[in-house]
């Protein structure tokens, strides 16, 4: 059997004295792992870096079987990664977060967003902002979507401020005030498109939006599983918070 595809470096593992075992995730074969001859050479490693776009060919006798790759660098970004601790828990916690999905299920969309954060990683506010997005899309798709399209209680769409932590569903300002203390608050970024540049959400924001989709992580994936604690996220938080203000 043989499959080409690209995809994204999560990481390597040591196989015997020259081999590698790596792990990606790809566009059409979802998250795979496969041996890399001679991964470990200094030819072939710069290419299995964590955050590594790449081209790959995967081989094997049957279809269940671990199988080989063989990969060519489309972008490399292990300098980023490895210049800046922020990127290199991002890209650790990014790790995390795709090892929830089946072993060699399809998630194109996923992967996609996957690729767009590696993309930002010399940008601080813009791959924390695009980190939370990516948190709840995970959610979504392992059946756990937080709905922000309206609130739960009235049905309207505008002025929404929290969220139920029982439901998952938005609240608006007038609906959810009397029970503020037991509600999760909503950022606004949230409720609008991908930030450019020059407007990323303030700090405050960036943290109420980990608080949101880290509580339905835990609440709903890390504990039921019996899973630690994403210890990339907890770093990158603490990164995170001791940056400058950006506003």
């Amino acid at each position: 059997m043989e499959w080409r595809d690209e995809g994204l470096v999560l990481a390597t593992r040591r196989h015997g004295e020259r081999d590698s075992l790596l792990e990606v995730m790809t566009e059409a074969h979802g998250r795979h792992l496969g041996l890399v001859r001679g991964g470990r050479s200094s030819r072939i490693a710069p290419m299995l870096q964590p955050g590594n776009r790449v081209s790959l060919v995967w081989r094997a006798r049957l279809e269940e079987h671990l199988g080989q790759f063989t990969a060519e660098t489309l972008e490399a970004r292990a300098g980023q990664v490895l210049a800046s601790p922020l990127a290199l828990q991002a890209v650790n916690h990014l790790g995390t977060l795709l090892r929830l999905l089946p072993e060699r299920e399809p998630h194109a969309q996923v992967y996609a967003a996957a690729d767009g954060l590696c993309g930002l990683l010399g940008e601080p506010f813009l791959l924390a902002e695009t980190l939370v997005r990516f948190e709840l899309m995970i959610l979504r798709e392992l059946g756990f979507g937080v709905d922000l399209s309206e609130c739960a209680a009235t049905g309207q769409r505008e002025d929404l401020i929290f969220v139920s932590p029982k439901s998952g569903r938005a609240v608006s300002r007038e609906a959810g005030e009397p029970y503020a203390p037991k509600l999760l608050a909503l950022p606004g970024f949230l409720l609008a498109g991908p930030s450019r540049p020059d407007e990323t959400p303030a700090m405050a924001e960036l943290l109420a939006g980990f608080r949101l989709s880290g509580f339905f992580l835990a609440r709903h994936v890390f504990e039921p599983r019996a899973l630690p604690p994403s210890s990339g996220r907890a770093a990158f938080l603490s990164l995170l918070e001791a940056l400058p203000p950006n506003r």
